[in-house]
């Protein structure tokens, strides 16, 4: 697969011994769950051997004082590198965008990685997301995307991407779990995602997995990021299937 690398995401509650031997594990920060909770799956990711980067979503985070602690203690279980977001949530605390997280500076030295919508997002429109990416790309490394089944949407995407991107898959899973997952973020997606593959709607159990938009995109992209809505293990299995691990 030459010099292609992939990343997964996983929640506080995955069971890790299902990992596939991937280096990076990203772990999300959803709402309702305690950020001590990432913590805690963030260190035993660590512990395990692997590069765990966390999400730090900025309408999760209360005030300074959380945020202070949530970057001590991942800096305490060795990380190196974090993923810098807005949030789908409402916002909890002082924070509403991911350039306010930054301009802390309490992620100095750090490896930054910052959102990136292909398609948009139902929450923002494509002129704010524009000139939100203008004013974190000076401080960030790279960009990971949402999840798309548009390539079209995606090469525009990484032509015109300030910084480096890790492009967002659905990893394998049946066609009714991502048509639900593509509706909690967009519409745009749905129906572009549907229309992509109307041959196979009615068929809702057929497993789609992202072999061709690995394929439409390796050329210009390096690095792909796995949402494992199938689950990790089937996520596991199709990456050894496919020998695409490195």
């Amino acid at each position: 697969m030459g010099n292609v690398n992939f990343s997964l995401e996983v929640t506080t509650r995955t069971n890790l011994s299902e990992l596939p031997k991937l280096n990076d594990i990203y772990v999300t920060f959803l709402p309702g769950t305690s950020y001590k909770d990432v913590i805690e799956q963030t260190k035993a990711l660590s512990k395990s051997g692997f590069n765990a980067i966390p999400h730090f979503p900025a309408r999760s985070i209360t005030d300074l004082d959380m945020l202070k602690d949530y970057v001590d203690q991942i800096k305490e279980a060795g990380v190196k590198q974090v993923l810098i977001i807005g949030g789908d949530r409402d916002i909890l605390g002082n924070y509403h965008c991911s350039l306010q997280l930054i301009e802390t500076g309490l992620f100095d030295g750090m490896k930054i990685g910052i959102a990136g919508h292909p398609e948009g997002s139902p929450n923002m429109s494509d002129q704010a997301i524009d000139e939100a990416m203008k004013s974190k790309s000076s401080f960030a490394d790279y960009i990971v995307t949402q999840w798309t089944q548009d390539t079209n949407a995606l090469s525009e995407f990484v032509n015109e991407a300030p910084l480096p991107v890790h492009v967002g898959l659905a990893g394998p899973a049946s066609m009714k779990t991502l048509i639900k997952f593509a509706g909690f973020v967009g519409l745009k997606n749905t129906l572009s995602f549907a229309k992509k593959n109307a041959s196979k709607i009615f068929d809702l159990l057929t497993v789609q997995t992202p072999h061709d938009v690995i394929q439409e995109l390796k050329g210009n992209v390096d690095n792909f990021h796995i949402y494992a809505f199938g689950g990790i293990k089937k996520t596991s299995e199709w990456l050894q299937k496919e020998n695409y691990y490195v």
